[in-house]
């Protein structure tokens, strides 16, 4: 990787990302890929190139790629699960036909790509607890649909045309930098914001839901190391199970409270989220990650929380 565009740069994954390839490629470009409204701001906007990137309008991707020389797309335009129930058909248009028109662009000017898939492309069939690698994803949510069919869609672009199509499946993801955007898993950052503040938290997952998830330093390690390893070792592609921890609310809000004690939770369940929740798997098995590329977190739901209470209460001041 040297010259990479970030697709949805200002979103809460590519935000930081951005910033990470920008700090550990400095001899490099990477340009932020945004769509109008989503502009780049502070430090993402001044330290380096951006670009209207909209993964519906092929024309203007390719002009990018072209002018910059791009050789990485990391494709990290998506709707999040819980938005993407309620907006089905435009999911479809960004996931699906977006990432065509990145495959072919990357096809036709030899780029790699990244573009994650996530533990949402499993299903109620699936197992839950130490989910393989290999293994039935029959997802019944449209954010799932289209993760499956992005697995297979890259799958297909290295097979057929030699693409370099890598990715992982991202668990649930936790950040103190961007606000969650509509995920299922998001309670888990949003009780993070509300133990600090000291306002009560209503919880939209029911006790009990156990989820696979993941502190975003450990989720930017994983997307740049998986694009810097050596080709010859990946006998998977798309995608990588990858594991950090696994917990449901009620350990969530213990952990919270050995810090911030005065926590107030009570449950309101979101019946969208709790249905999504519950087609999820409990906890991956990451070994073929392990072995093939090296992957380890550095995190655990202990170190996590300390960091994020830490972070969050110099950025609101509290």
């Amino acid at each position: 990787m040297k010259n990479i565009l970030v697709i949805g740069s200002t979103g809460q994954i590519g935000s930081e990302l951005t910033m990470k390839l920008r700090r550990e490629i400095p001899s490099g470009t990477v340009v932020a890929g945004y769509i109008p409204g989503a502009e780049p701001k502070g430090e993402l906007a001044e330290s380096g190139p951006s670009a209207v990137a909209d993964v519906r309008d092929a024309a203007g991707l390719a002009a990018i790629v072209s002018q910059y020389r791009i050789d990485t797309i990391y494709n990290l335009a998506a709707l999040l699960s819980a938005v993407a129930e309620r907006k089905p058909l435009l999911a479809w248009d960004i996931q699906m036909n977006g990432l065509l028109n990145i495959l072919e662009i990357a096809r036709e000017k030899g780029c790699a790509v990244f573009t994650p898939s996530s533990i949402g492309s499993f299903g109620p069939e699936t197992p839950r607890v130490g989910t393989p690698q290999d293994t039935i994803q029959r997802p019944r949510s449209m954010y799932g649909v289209t993760k499956v069919a992005t697995e297979l869609l890259s799958d297909y672009y290295f097979h057929k045309y030699g693409v370099d199509t890598r990715s992982v499946r991202f668990p649930g993801l936790i950040s103190y930098t961007t606000l969650p955007g509509g995920g299922t898993t998001d309670y888990a950052v949003e009780v993070y914001y509300s133990a600090v503040k000291g306002e009560e938290f209503v919880c939209p997952i029911a006790p009990g839901t156990y989820m696979d998830m993941m502190y975003m330093p450990d989720a930017l390690q994983a997307a740049v190391h998986l694009m810097q390893a050596d080709p010859a070792r990946l006998r998977h592609r798309n995608s990588f199970n990858i594991a950090s921890m696994s917990f449901e609310p009620e350990q969530l809000f213990a952990k919270i409270r050995e810090y911030i004690p005065e926590l107030r939770v009570k449950y309101e369940v979101d019946p969208v989220r709790q249905a999504i929740a519950e087609s999820w798997p409990d906890r991956m098995d990451d070994a073929c990650a392990r072995e093939e590329w090296d992957w380890e977190p550095a995190y655990d739901l202990d170190s996590m929380t300390r960091d994020m209470i830490r972070h969050l209460r110099d950025k609101l001041l509290v």
